[in-house]
């Protein structure tokens, strides 16, 4: 037997303190090596952390609880397993069924004697002398009394007016006294207005952060343009079934703007440099982020090299990305060193969006969704697929002509994806 101390591990040589978010296991349950115990969140990515042996879980420090790099939050007590099965409690040991209770003897109730119908109302009083024709026939049809009938013609004579309008008085119904009834809506004053509060994340924290300080210290602006799509989408059909049987990954649009930018920062480098102090710093190399929506927040794993991988390891890249962030299996090593970013708000429904950078970088490439819209195409008005584009840049670097020419070049690479080079 022995006690193995469970620690917060080292994450980063910048993160002195993390969050323990979750434990996956309750005190004193049985655990296996490498088995997930609980998720620790940093301000700049979430890890689990699992079981170095098999035992009994003791929690130390319960979950939502700020805790210090190397602080022990658990023990686990690795005795044998059969040692650690629990045993059921004398009290819930199977008692003998009760004999059945006798049912109550059935009393059956008085029946009620039905009731008298009530007597018969009189007929009413039919008086037709001296009425008009057309008085007497319409007072005869229905029977009415003619001296409750309160007359209006010459001499108190009673009209067909008259009796029209006694047999509508008489049609409505009498109002009923009847109790209160209370408002439907009742007084706002009365109505319980609940909310629920709770700490920021430290991720949430993080992003909250960096985007104050993206809006505060830099001349952000944006300019647009729209992407026809009809080649990169007829390119996929063609060779999807080709791709994913080669590869094992689906071929998306993202590996075809991941190519793009490339040859776009190529072609601007100042939207792949970004300011230190007084200077300019212009990277030779290519570390494209791709912003992916977790749901602890918005991380952007960083693709090193991007100009040095094929449209295939592109692919594979993003998708081992996704499956880490889902698996909290991502390290703060993916997430430093990007040079450029690319977000992709089109796969939630995004017709437009102004994206925000991410410092330090200069600019950030903003996608969105596909729709059929009319173009005109050699002077006739078409439907194609169209997407409109977003990049965002530092004005303090980036002149507005070099963000127009920057996706200006997007655009004709997606246009004419022949331009870069598909590797099937």
């Amino acid at each position: 037997m022995a006690i193995i101390e469970i620690k917060v591990p080292s994450v980063g040589e910048s993160v002195t303190e993390a969050l323990l978010a979750q434990w996956f296991k309750k005190d004193g349950d049985s655990v296996r090596k490498d088995e997930a115990l609980f998720v620790l969140e940093t301000d700049k990515v979430t890890l689990e952390v699992t079981a170095e042996a098999a035992g009994v879980l003791h929690i130390l420090v319960p979950a939502e609880t700020t805790v210090n790099i190397g602080a022990v939050v658990g023990t686990i007590d690795t005795i044998p397993a059969t040692a650690a099965e629990i045993v059921q409690p004398a009290a819930e040991k199977k008692r003998p069924p009760k004999a059945p209770e006798p049912k109550p003897p059935v009393v059956e109730k008085p029946r009620t004697p039905a009731l008298a119908p009530p007597p018969a109302q009189p007929e009413p009083r039919v008086v037709l002398e001296g009425l008009p024709p057309s008085v007497r026939r319409l007072v005869g049809e229905h029977r009415l009394d003619v001296s409750q009938i309160h007359g209006t013609g010459p001499g108190g004579r009673v009209t067909k007016g008259d009796v029209l309008l006694f047999m509508e008085q008489s049609a409505r119904p009498s109002p009923v006294p009847g109790p209160a009834v209370a408002p439907v809506c009742p007084p706002c004053e009365s109505v319980k207005e609940e909310i629920t509060r709770k700490p920021m994340t430290p991720i949430r924290r993080r992003i909250a952060e960096r985007l104050l300080k993206a809006r505060q210290n830099t001349a952000m602006l944006t300019t647009f343009n729209d992407i026809d799509m009809s080649a990169v989408m007829e390119l996929r059909q063609r060779y999807k079934e080709a791709f994913q049987k080669k590869y094992g990954v689906s071929l998306g649009f993202m590996s075809f703007f991941i190519k793009a930018s490339v040859e776009a920062l190529k072609a601007i480098p100042e939207i792949n440099a970004y300011i230190d102090g007084t200077d300019i710093v212009y990277p030779h190399y290519y570390h494209i982020g791709v912003a992916v929506a977790s749901e602890r927040g918005l991380v952007v794993p960083v693709i090193r090299h991007a100009d040095q991988l094929s449209f295939a390891q592109l692919e594979q890249a993003i998708n081992e990305f996704v499956a880490r962030i889902k698996n909290n299996r991502l390290t703060l090593g993916d997430l430093e060193g990007g040079t450029f970013t690319i977000t992709n708000g089109g796969v939630f429904g995004s017709l437009l969006s102004t994206p925000i950078l991410n410092t330090p970088q200069s600019g950030i490439l903003g996608m969105h969704r596909v729709d059929k819209r009319p173009v005109a195409v050699n002077d006739q008005v078409v439907i194609h697929p169209m997407m409109f584009v977003a990049l965002s840049y530092d004005h303090r670097i980036v002149d507005g002509r070099e963000a127009v020419t920057f996706l200006k070049h997007i655009k004709e690479c997606i246009e004419n994806p022949e331009r870069i080079m598909m590797e099937i």
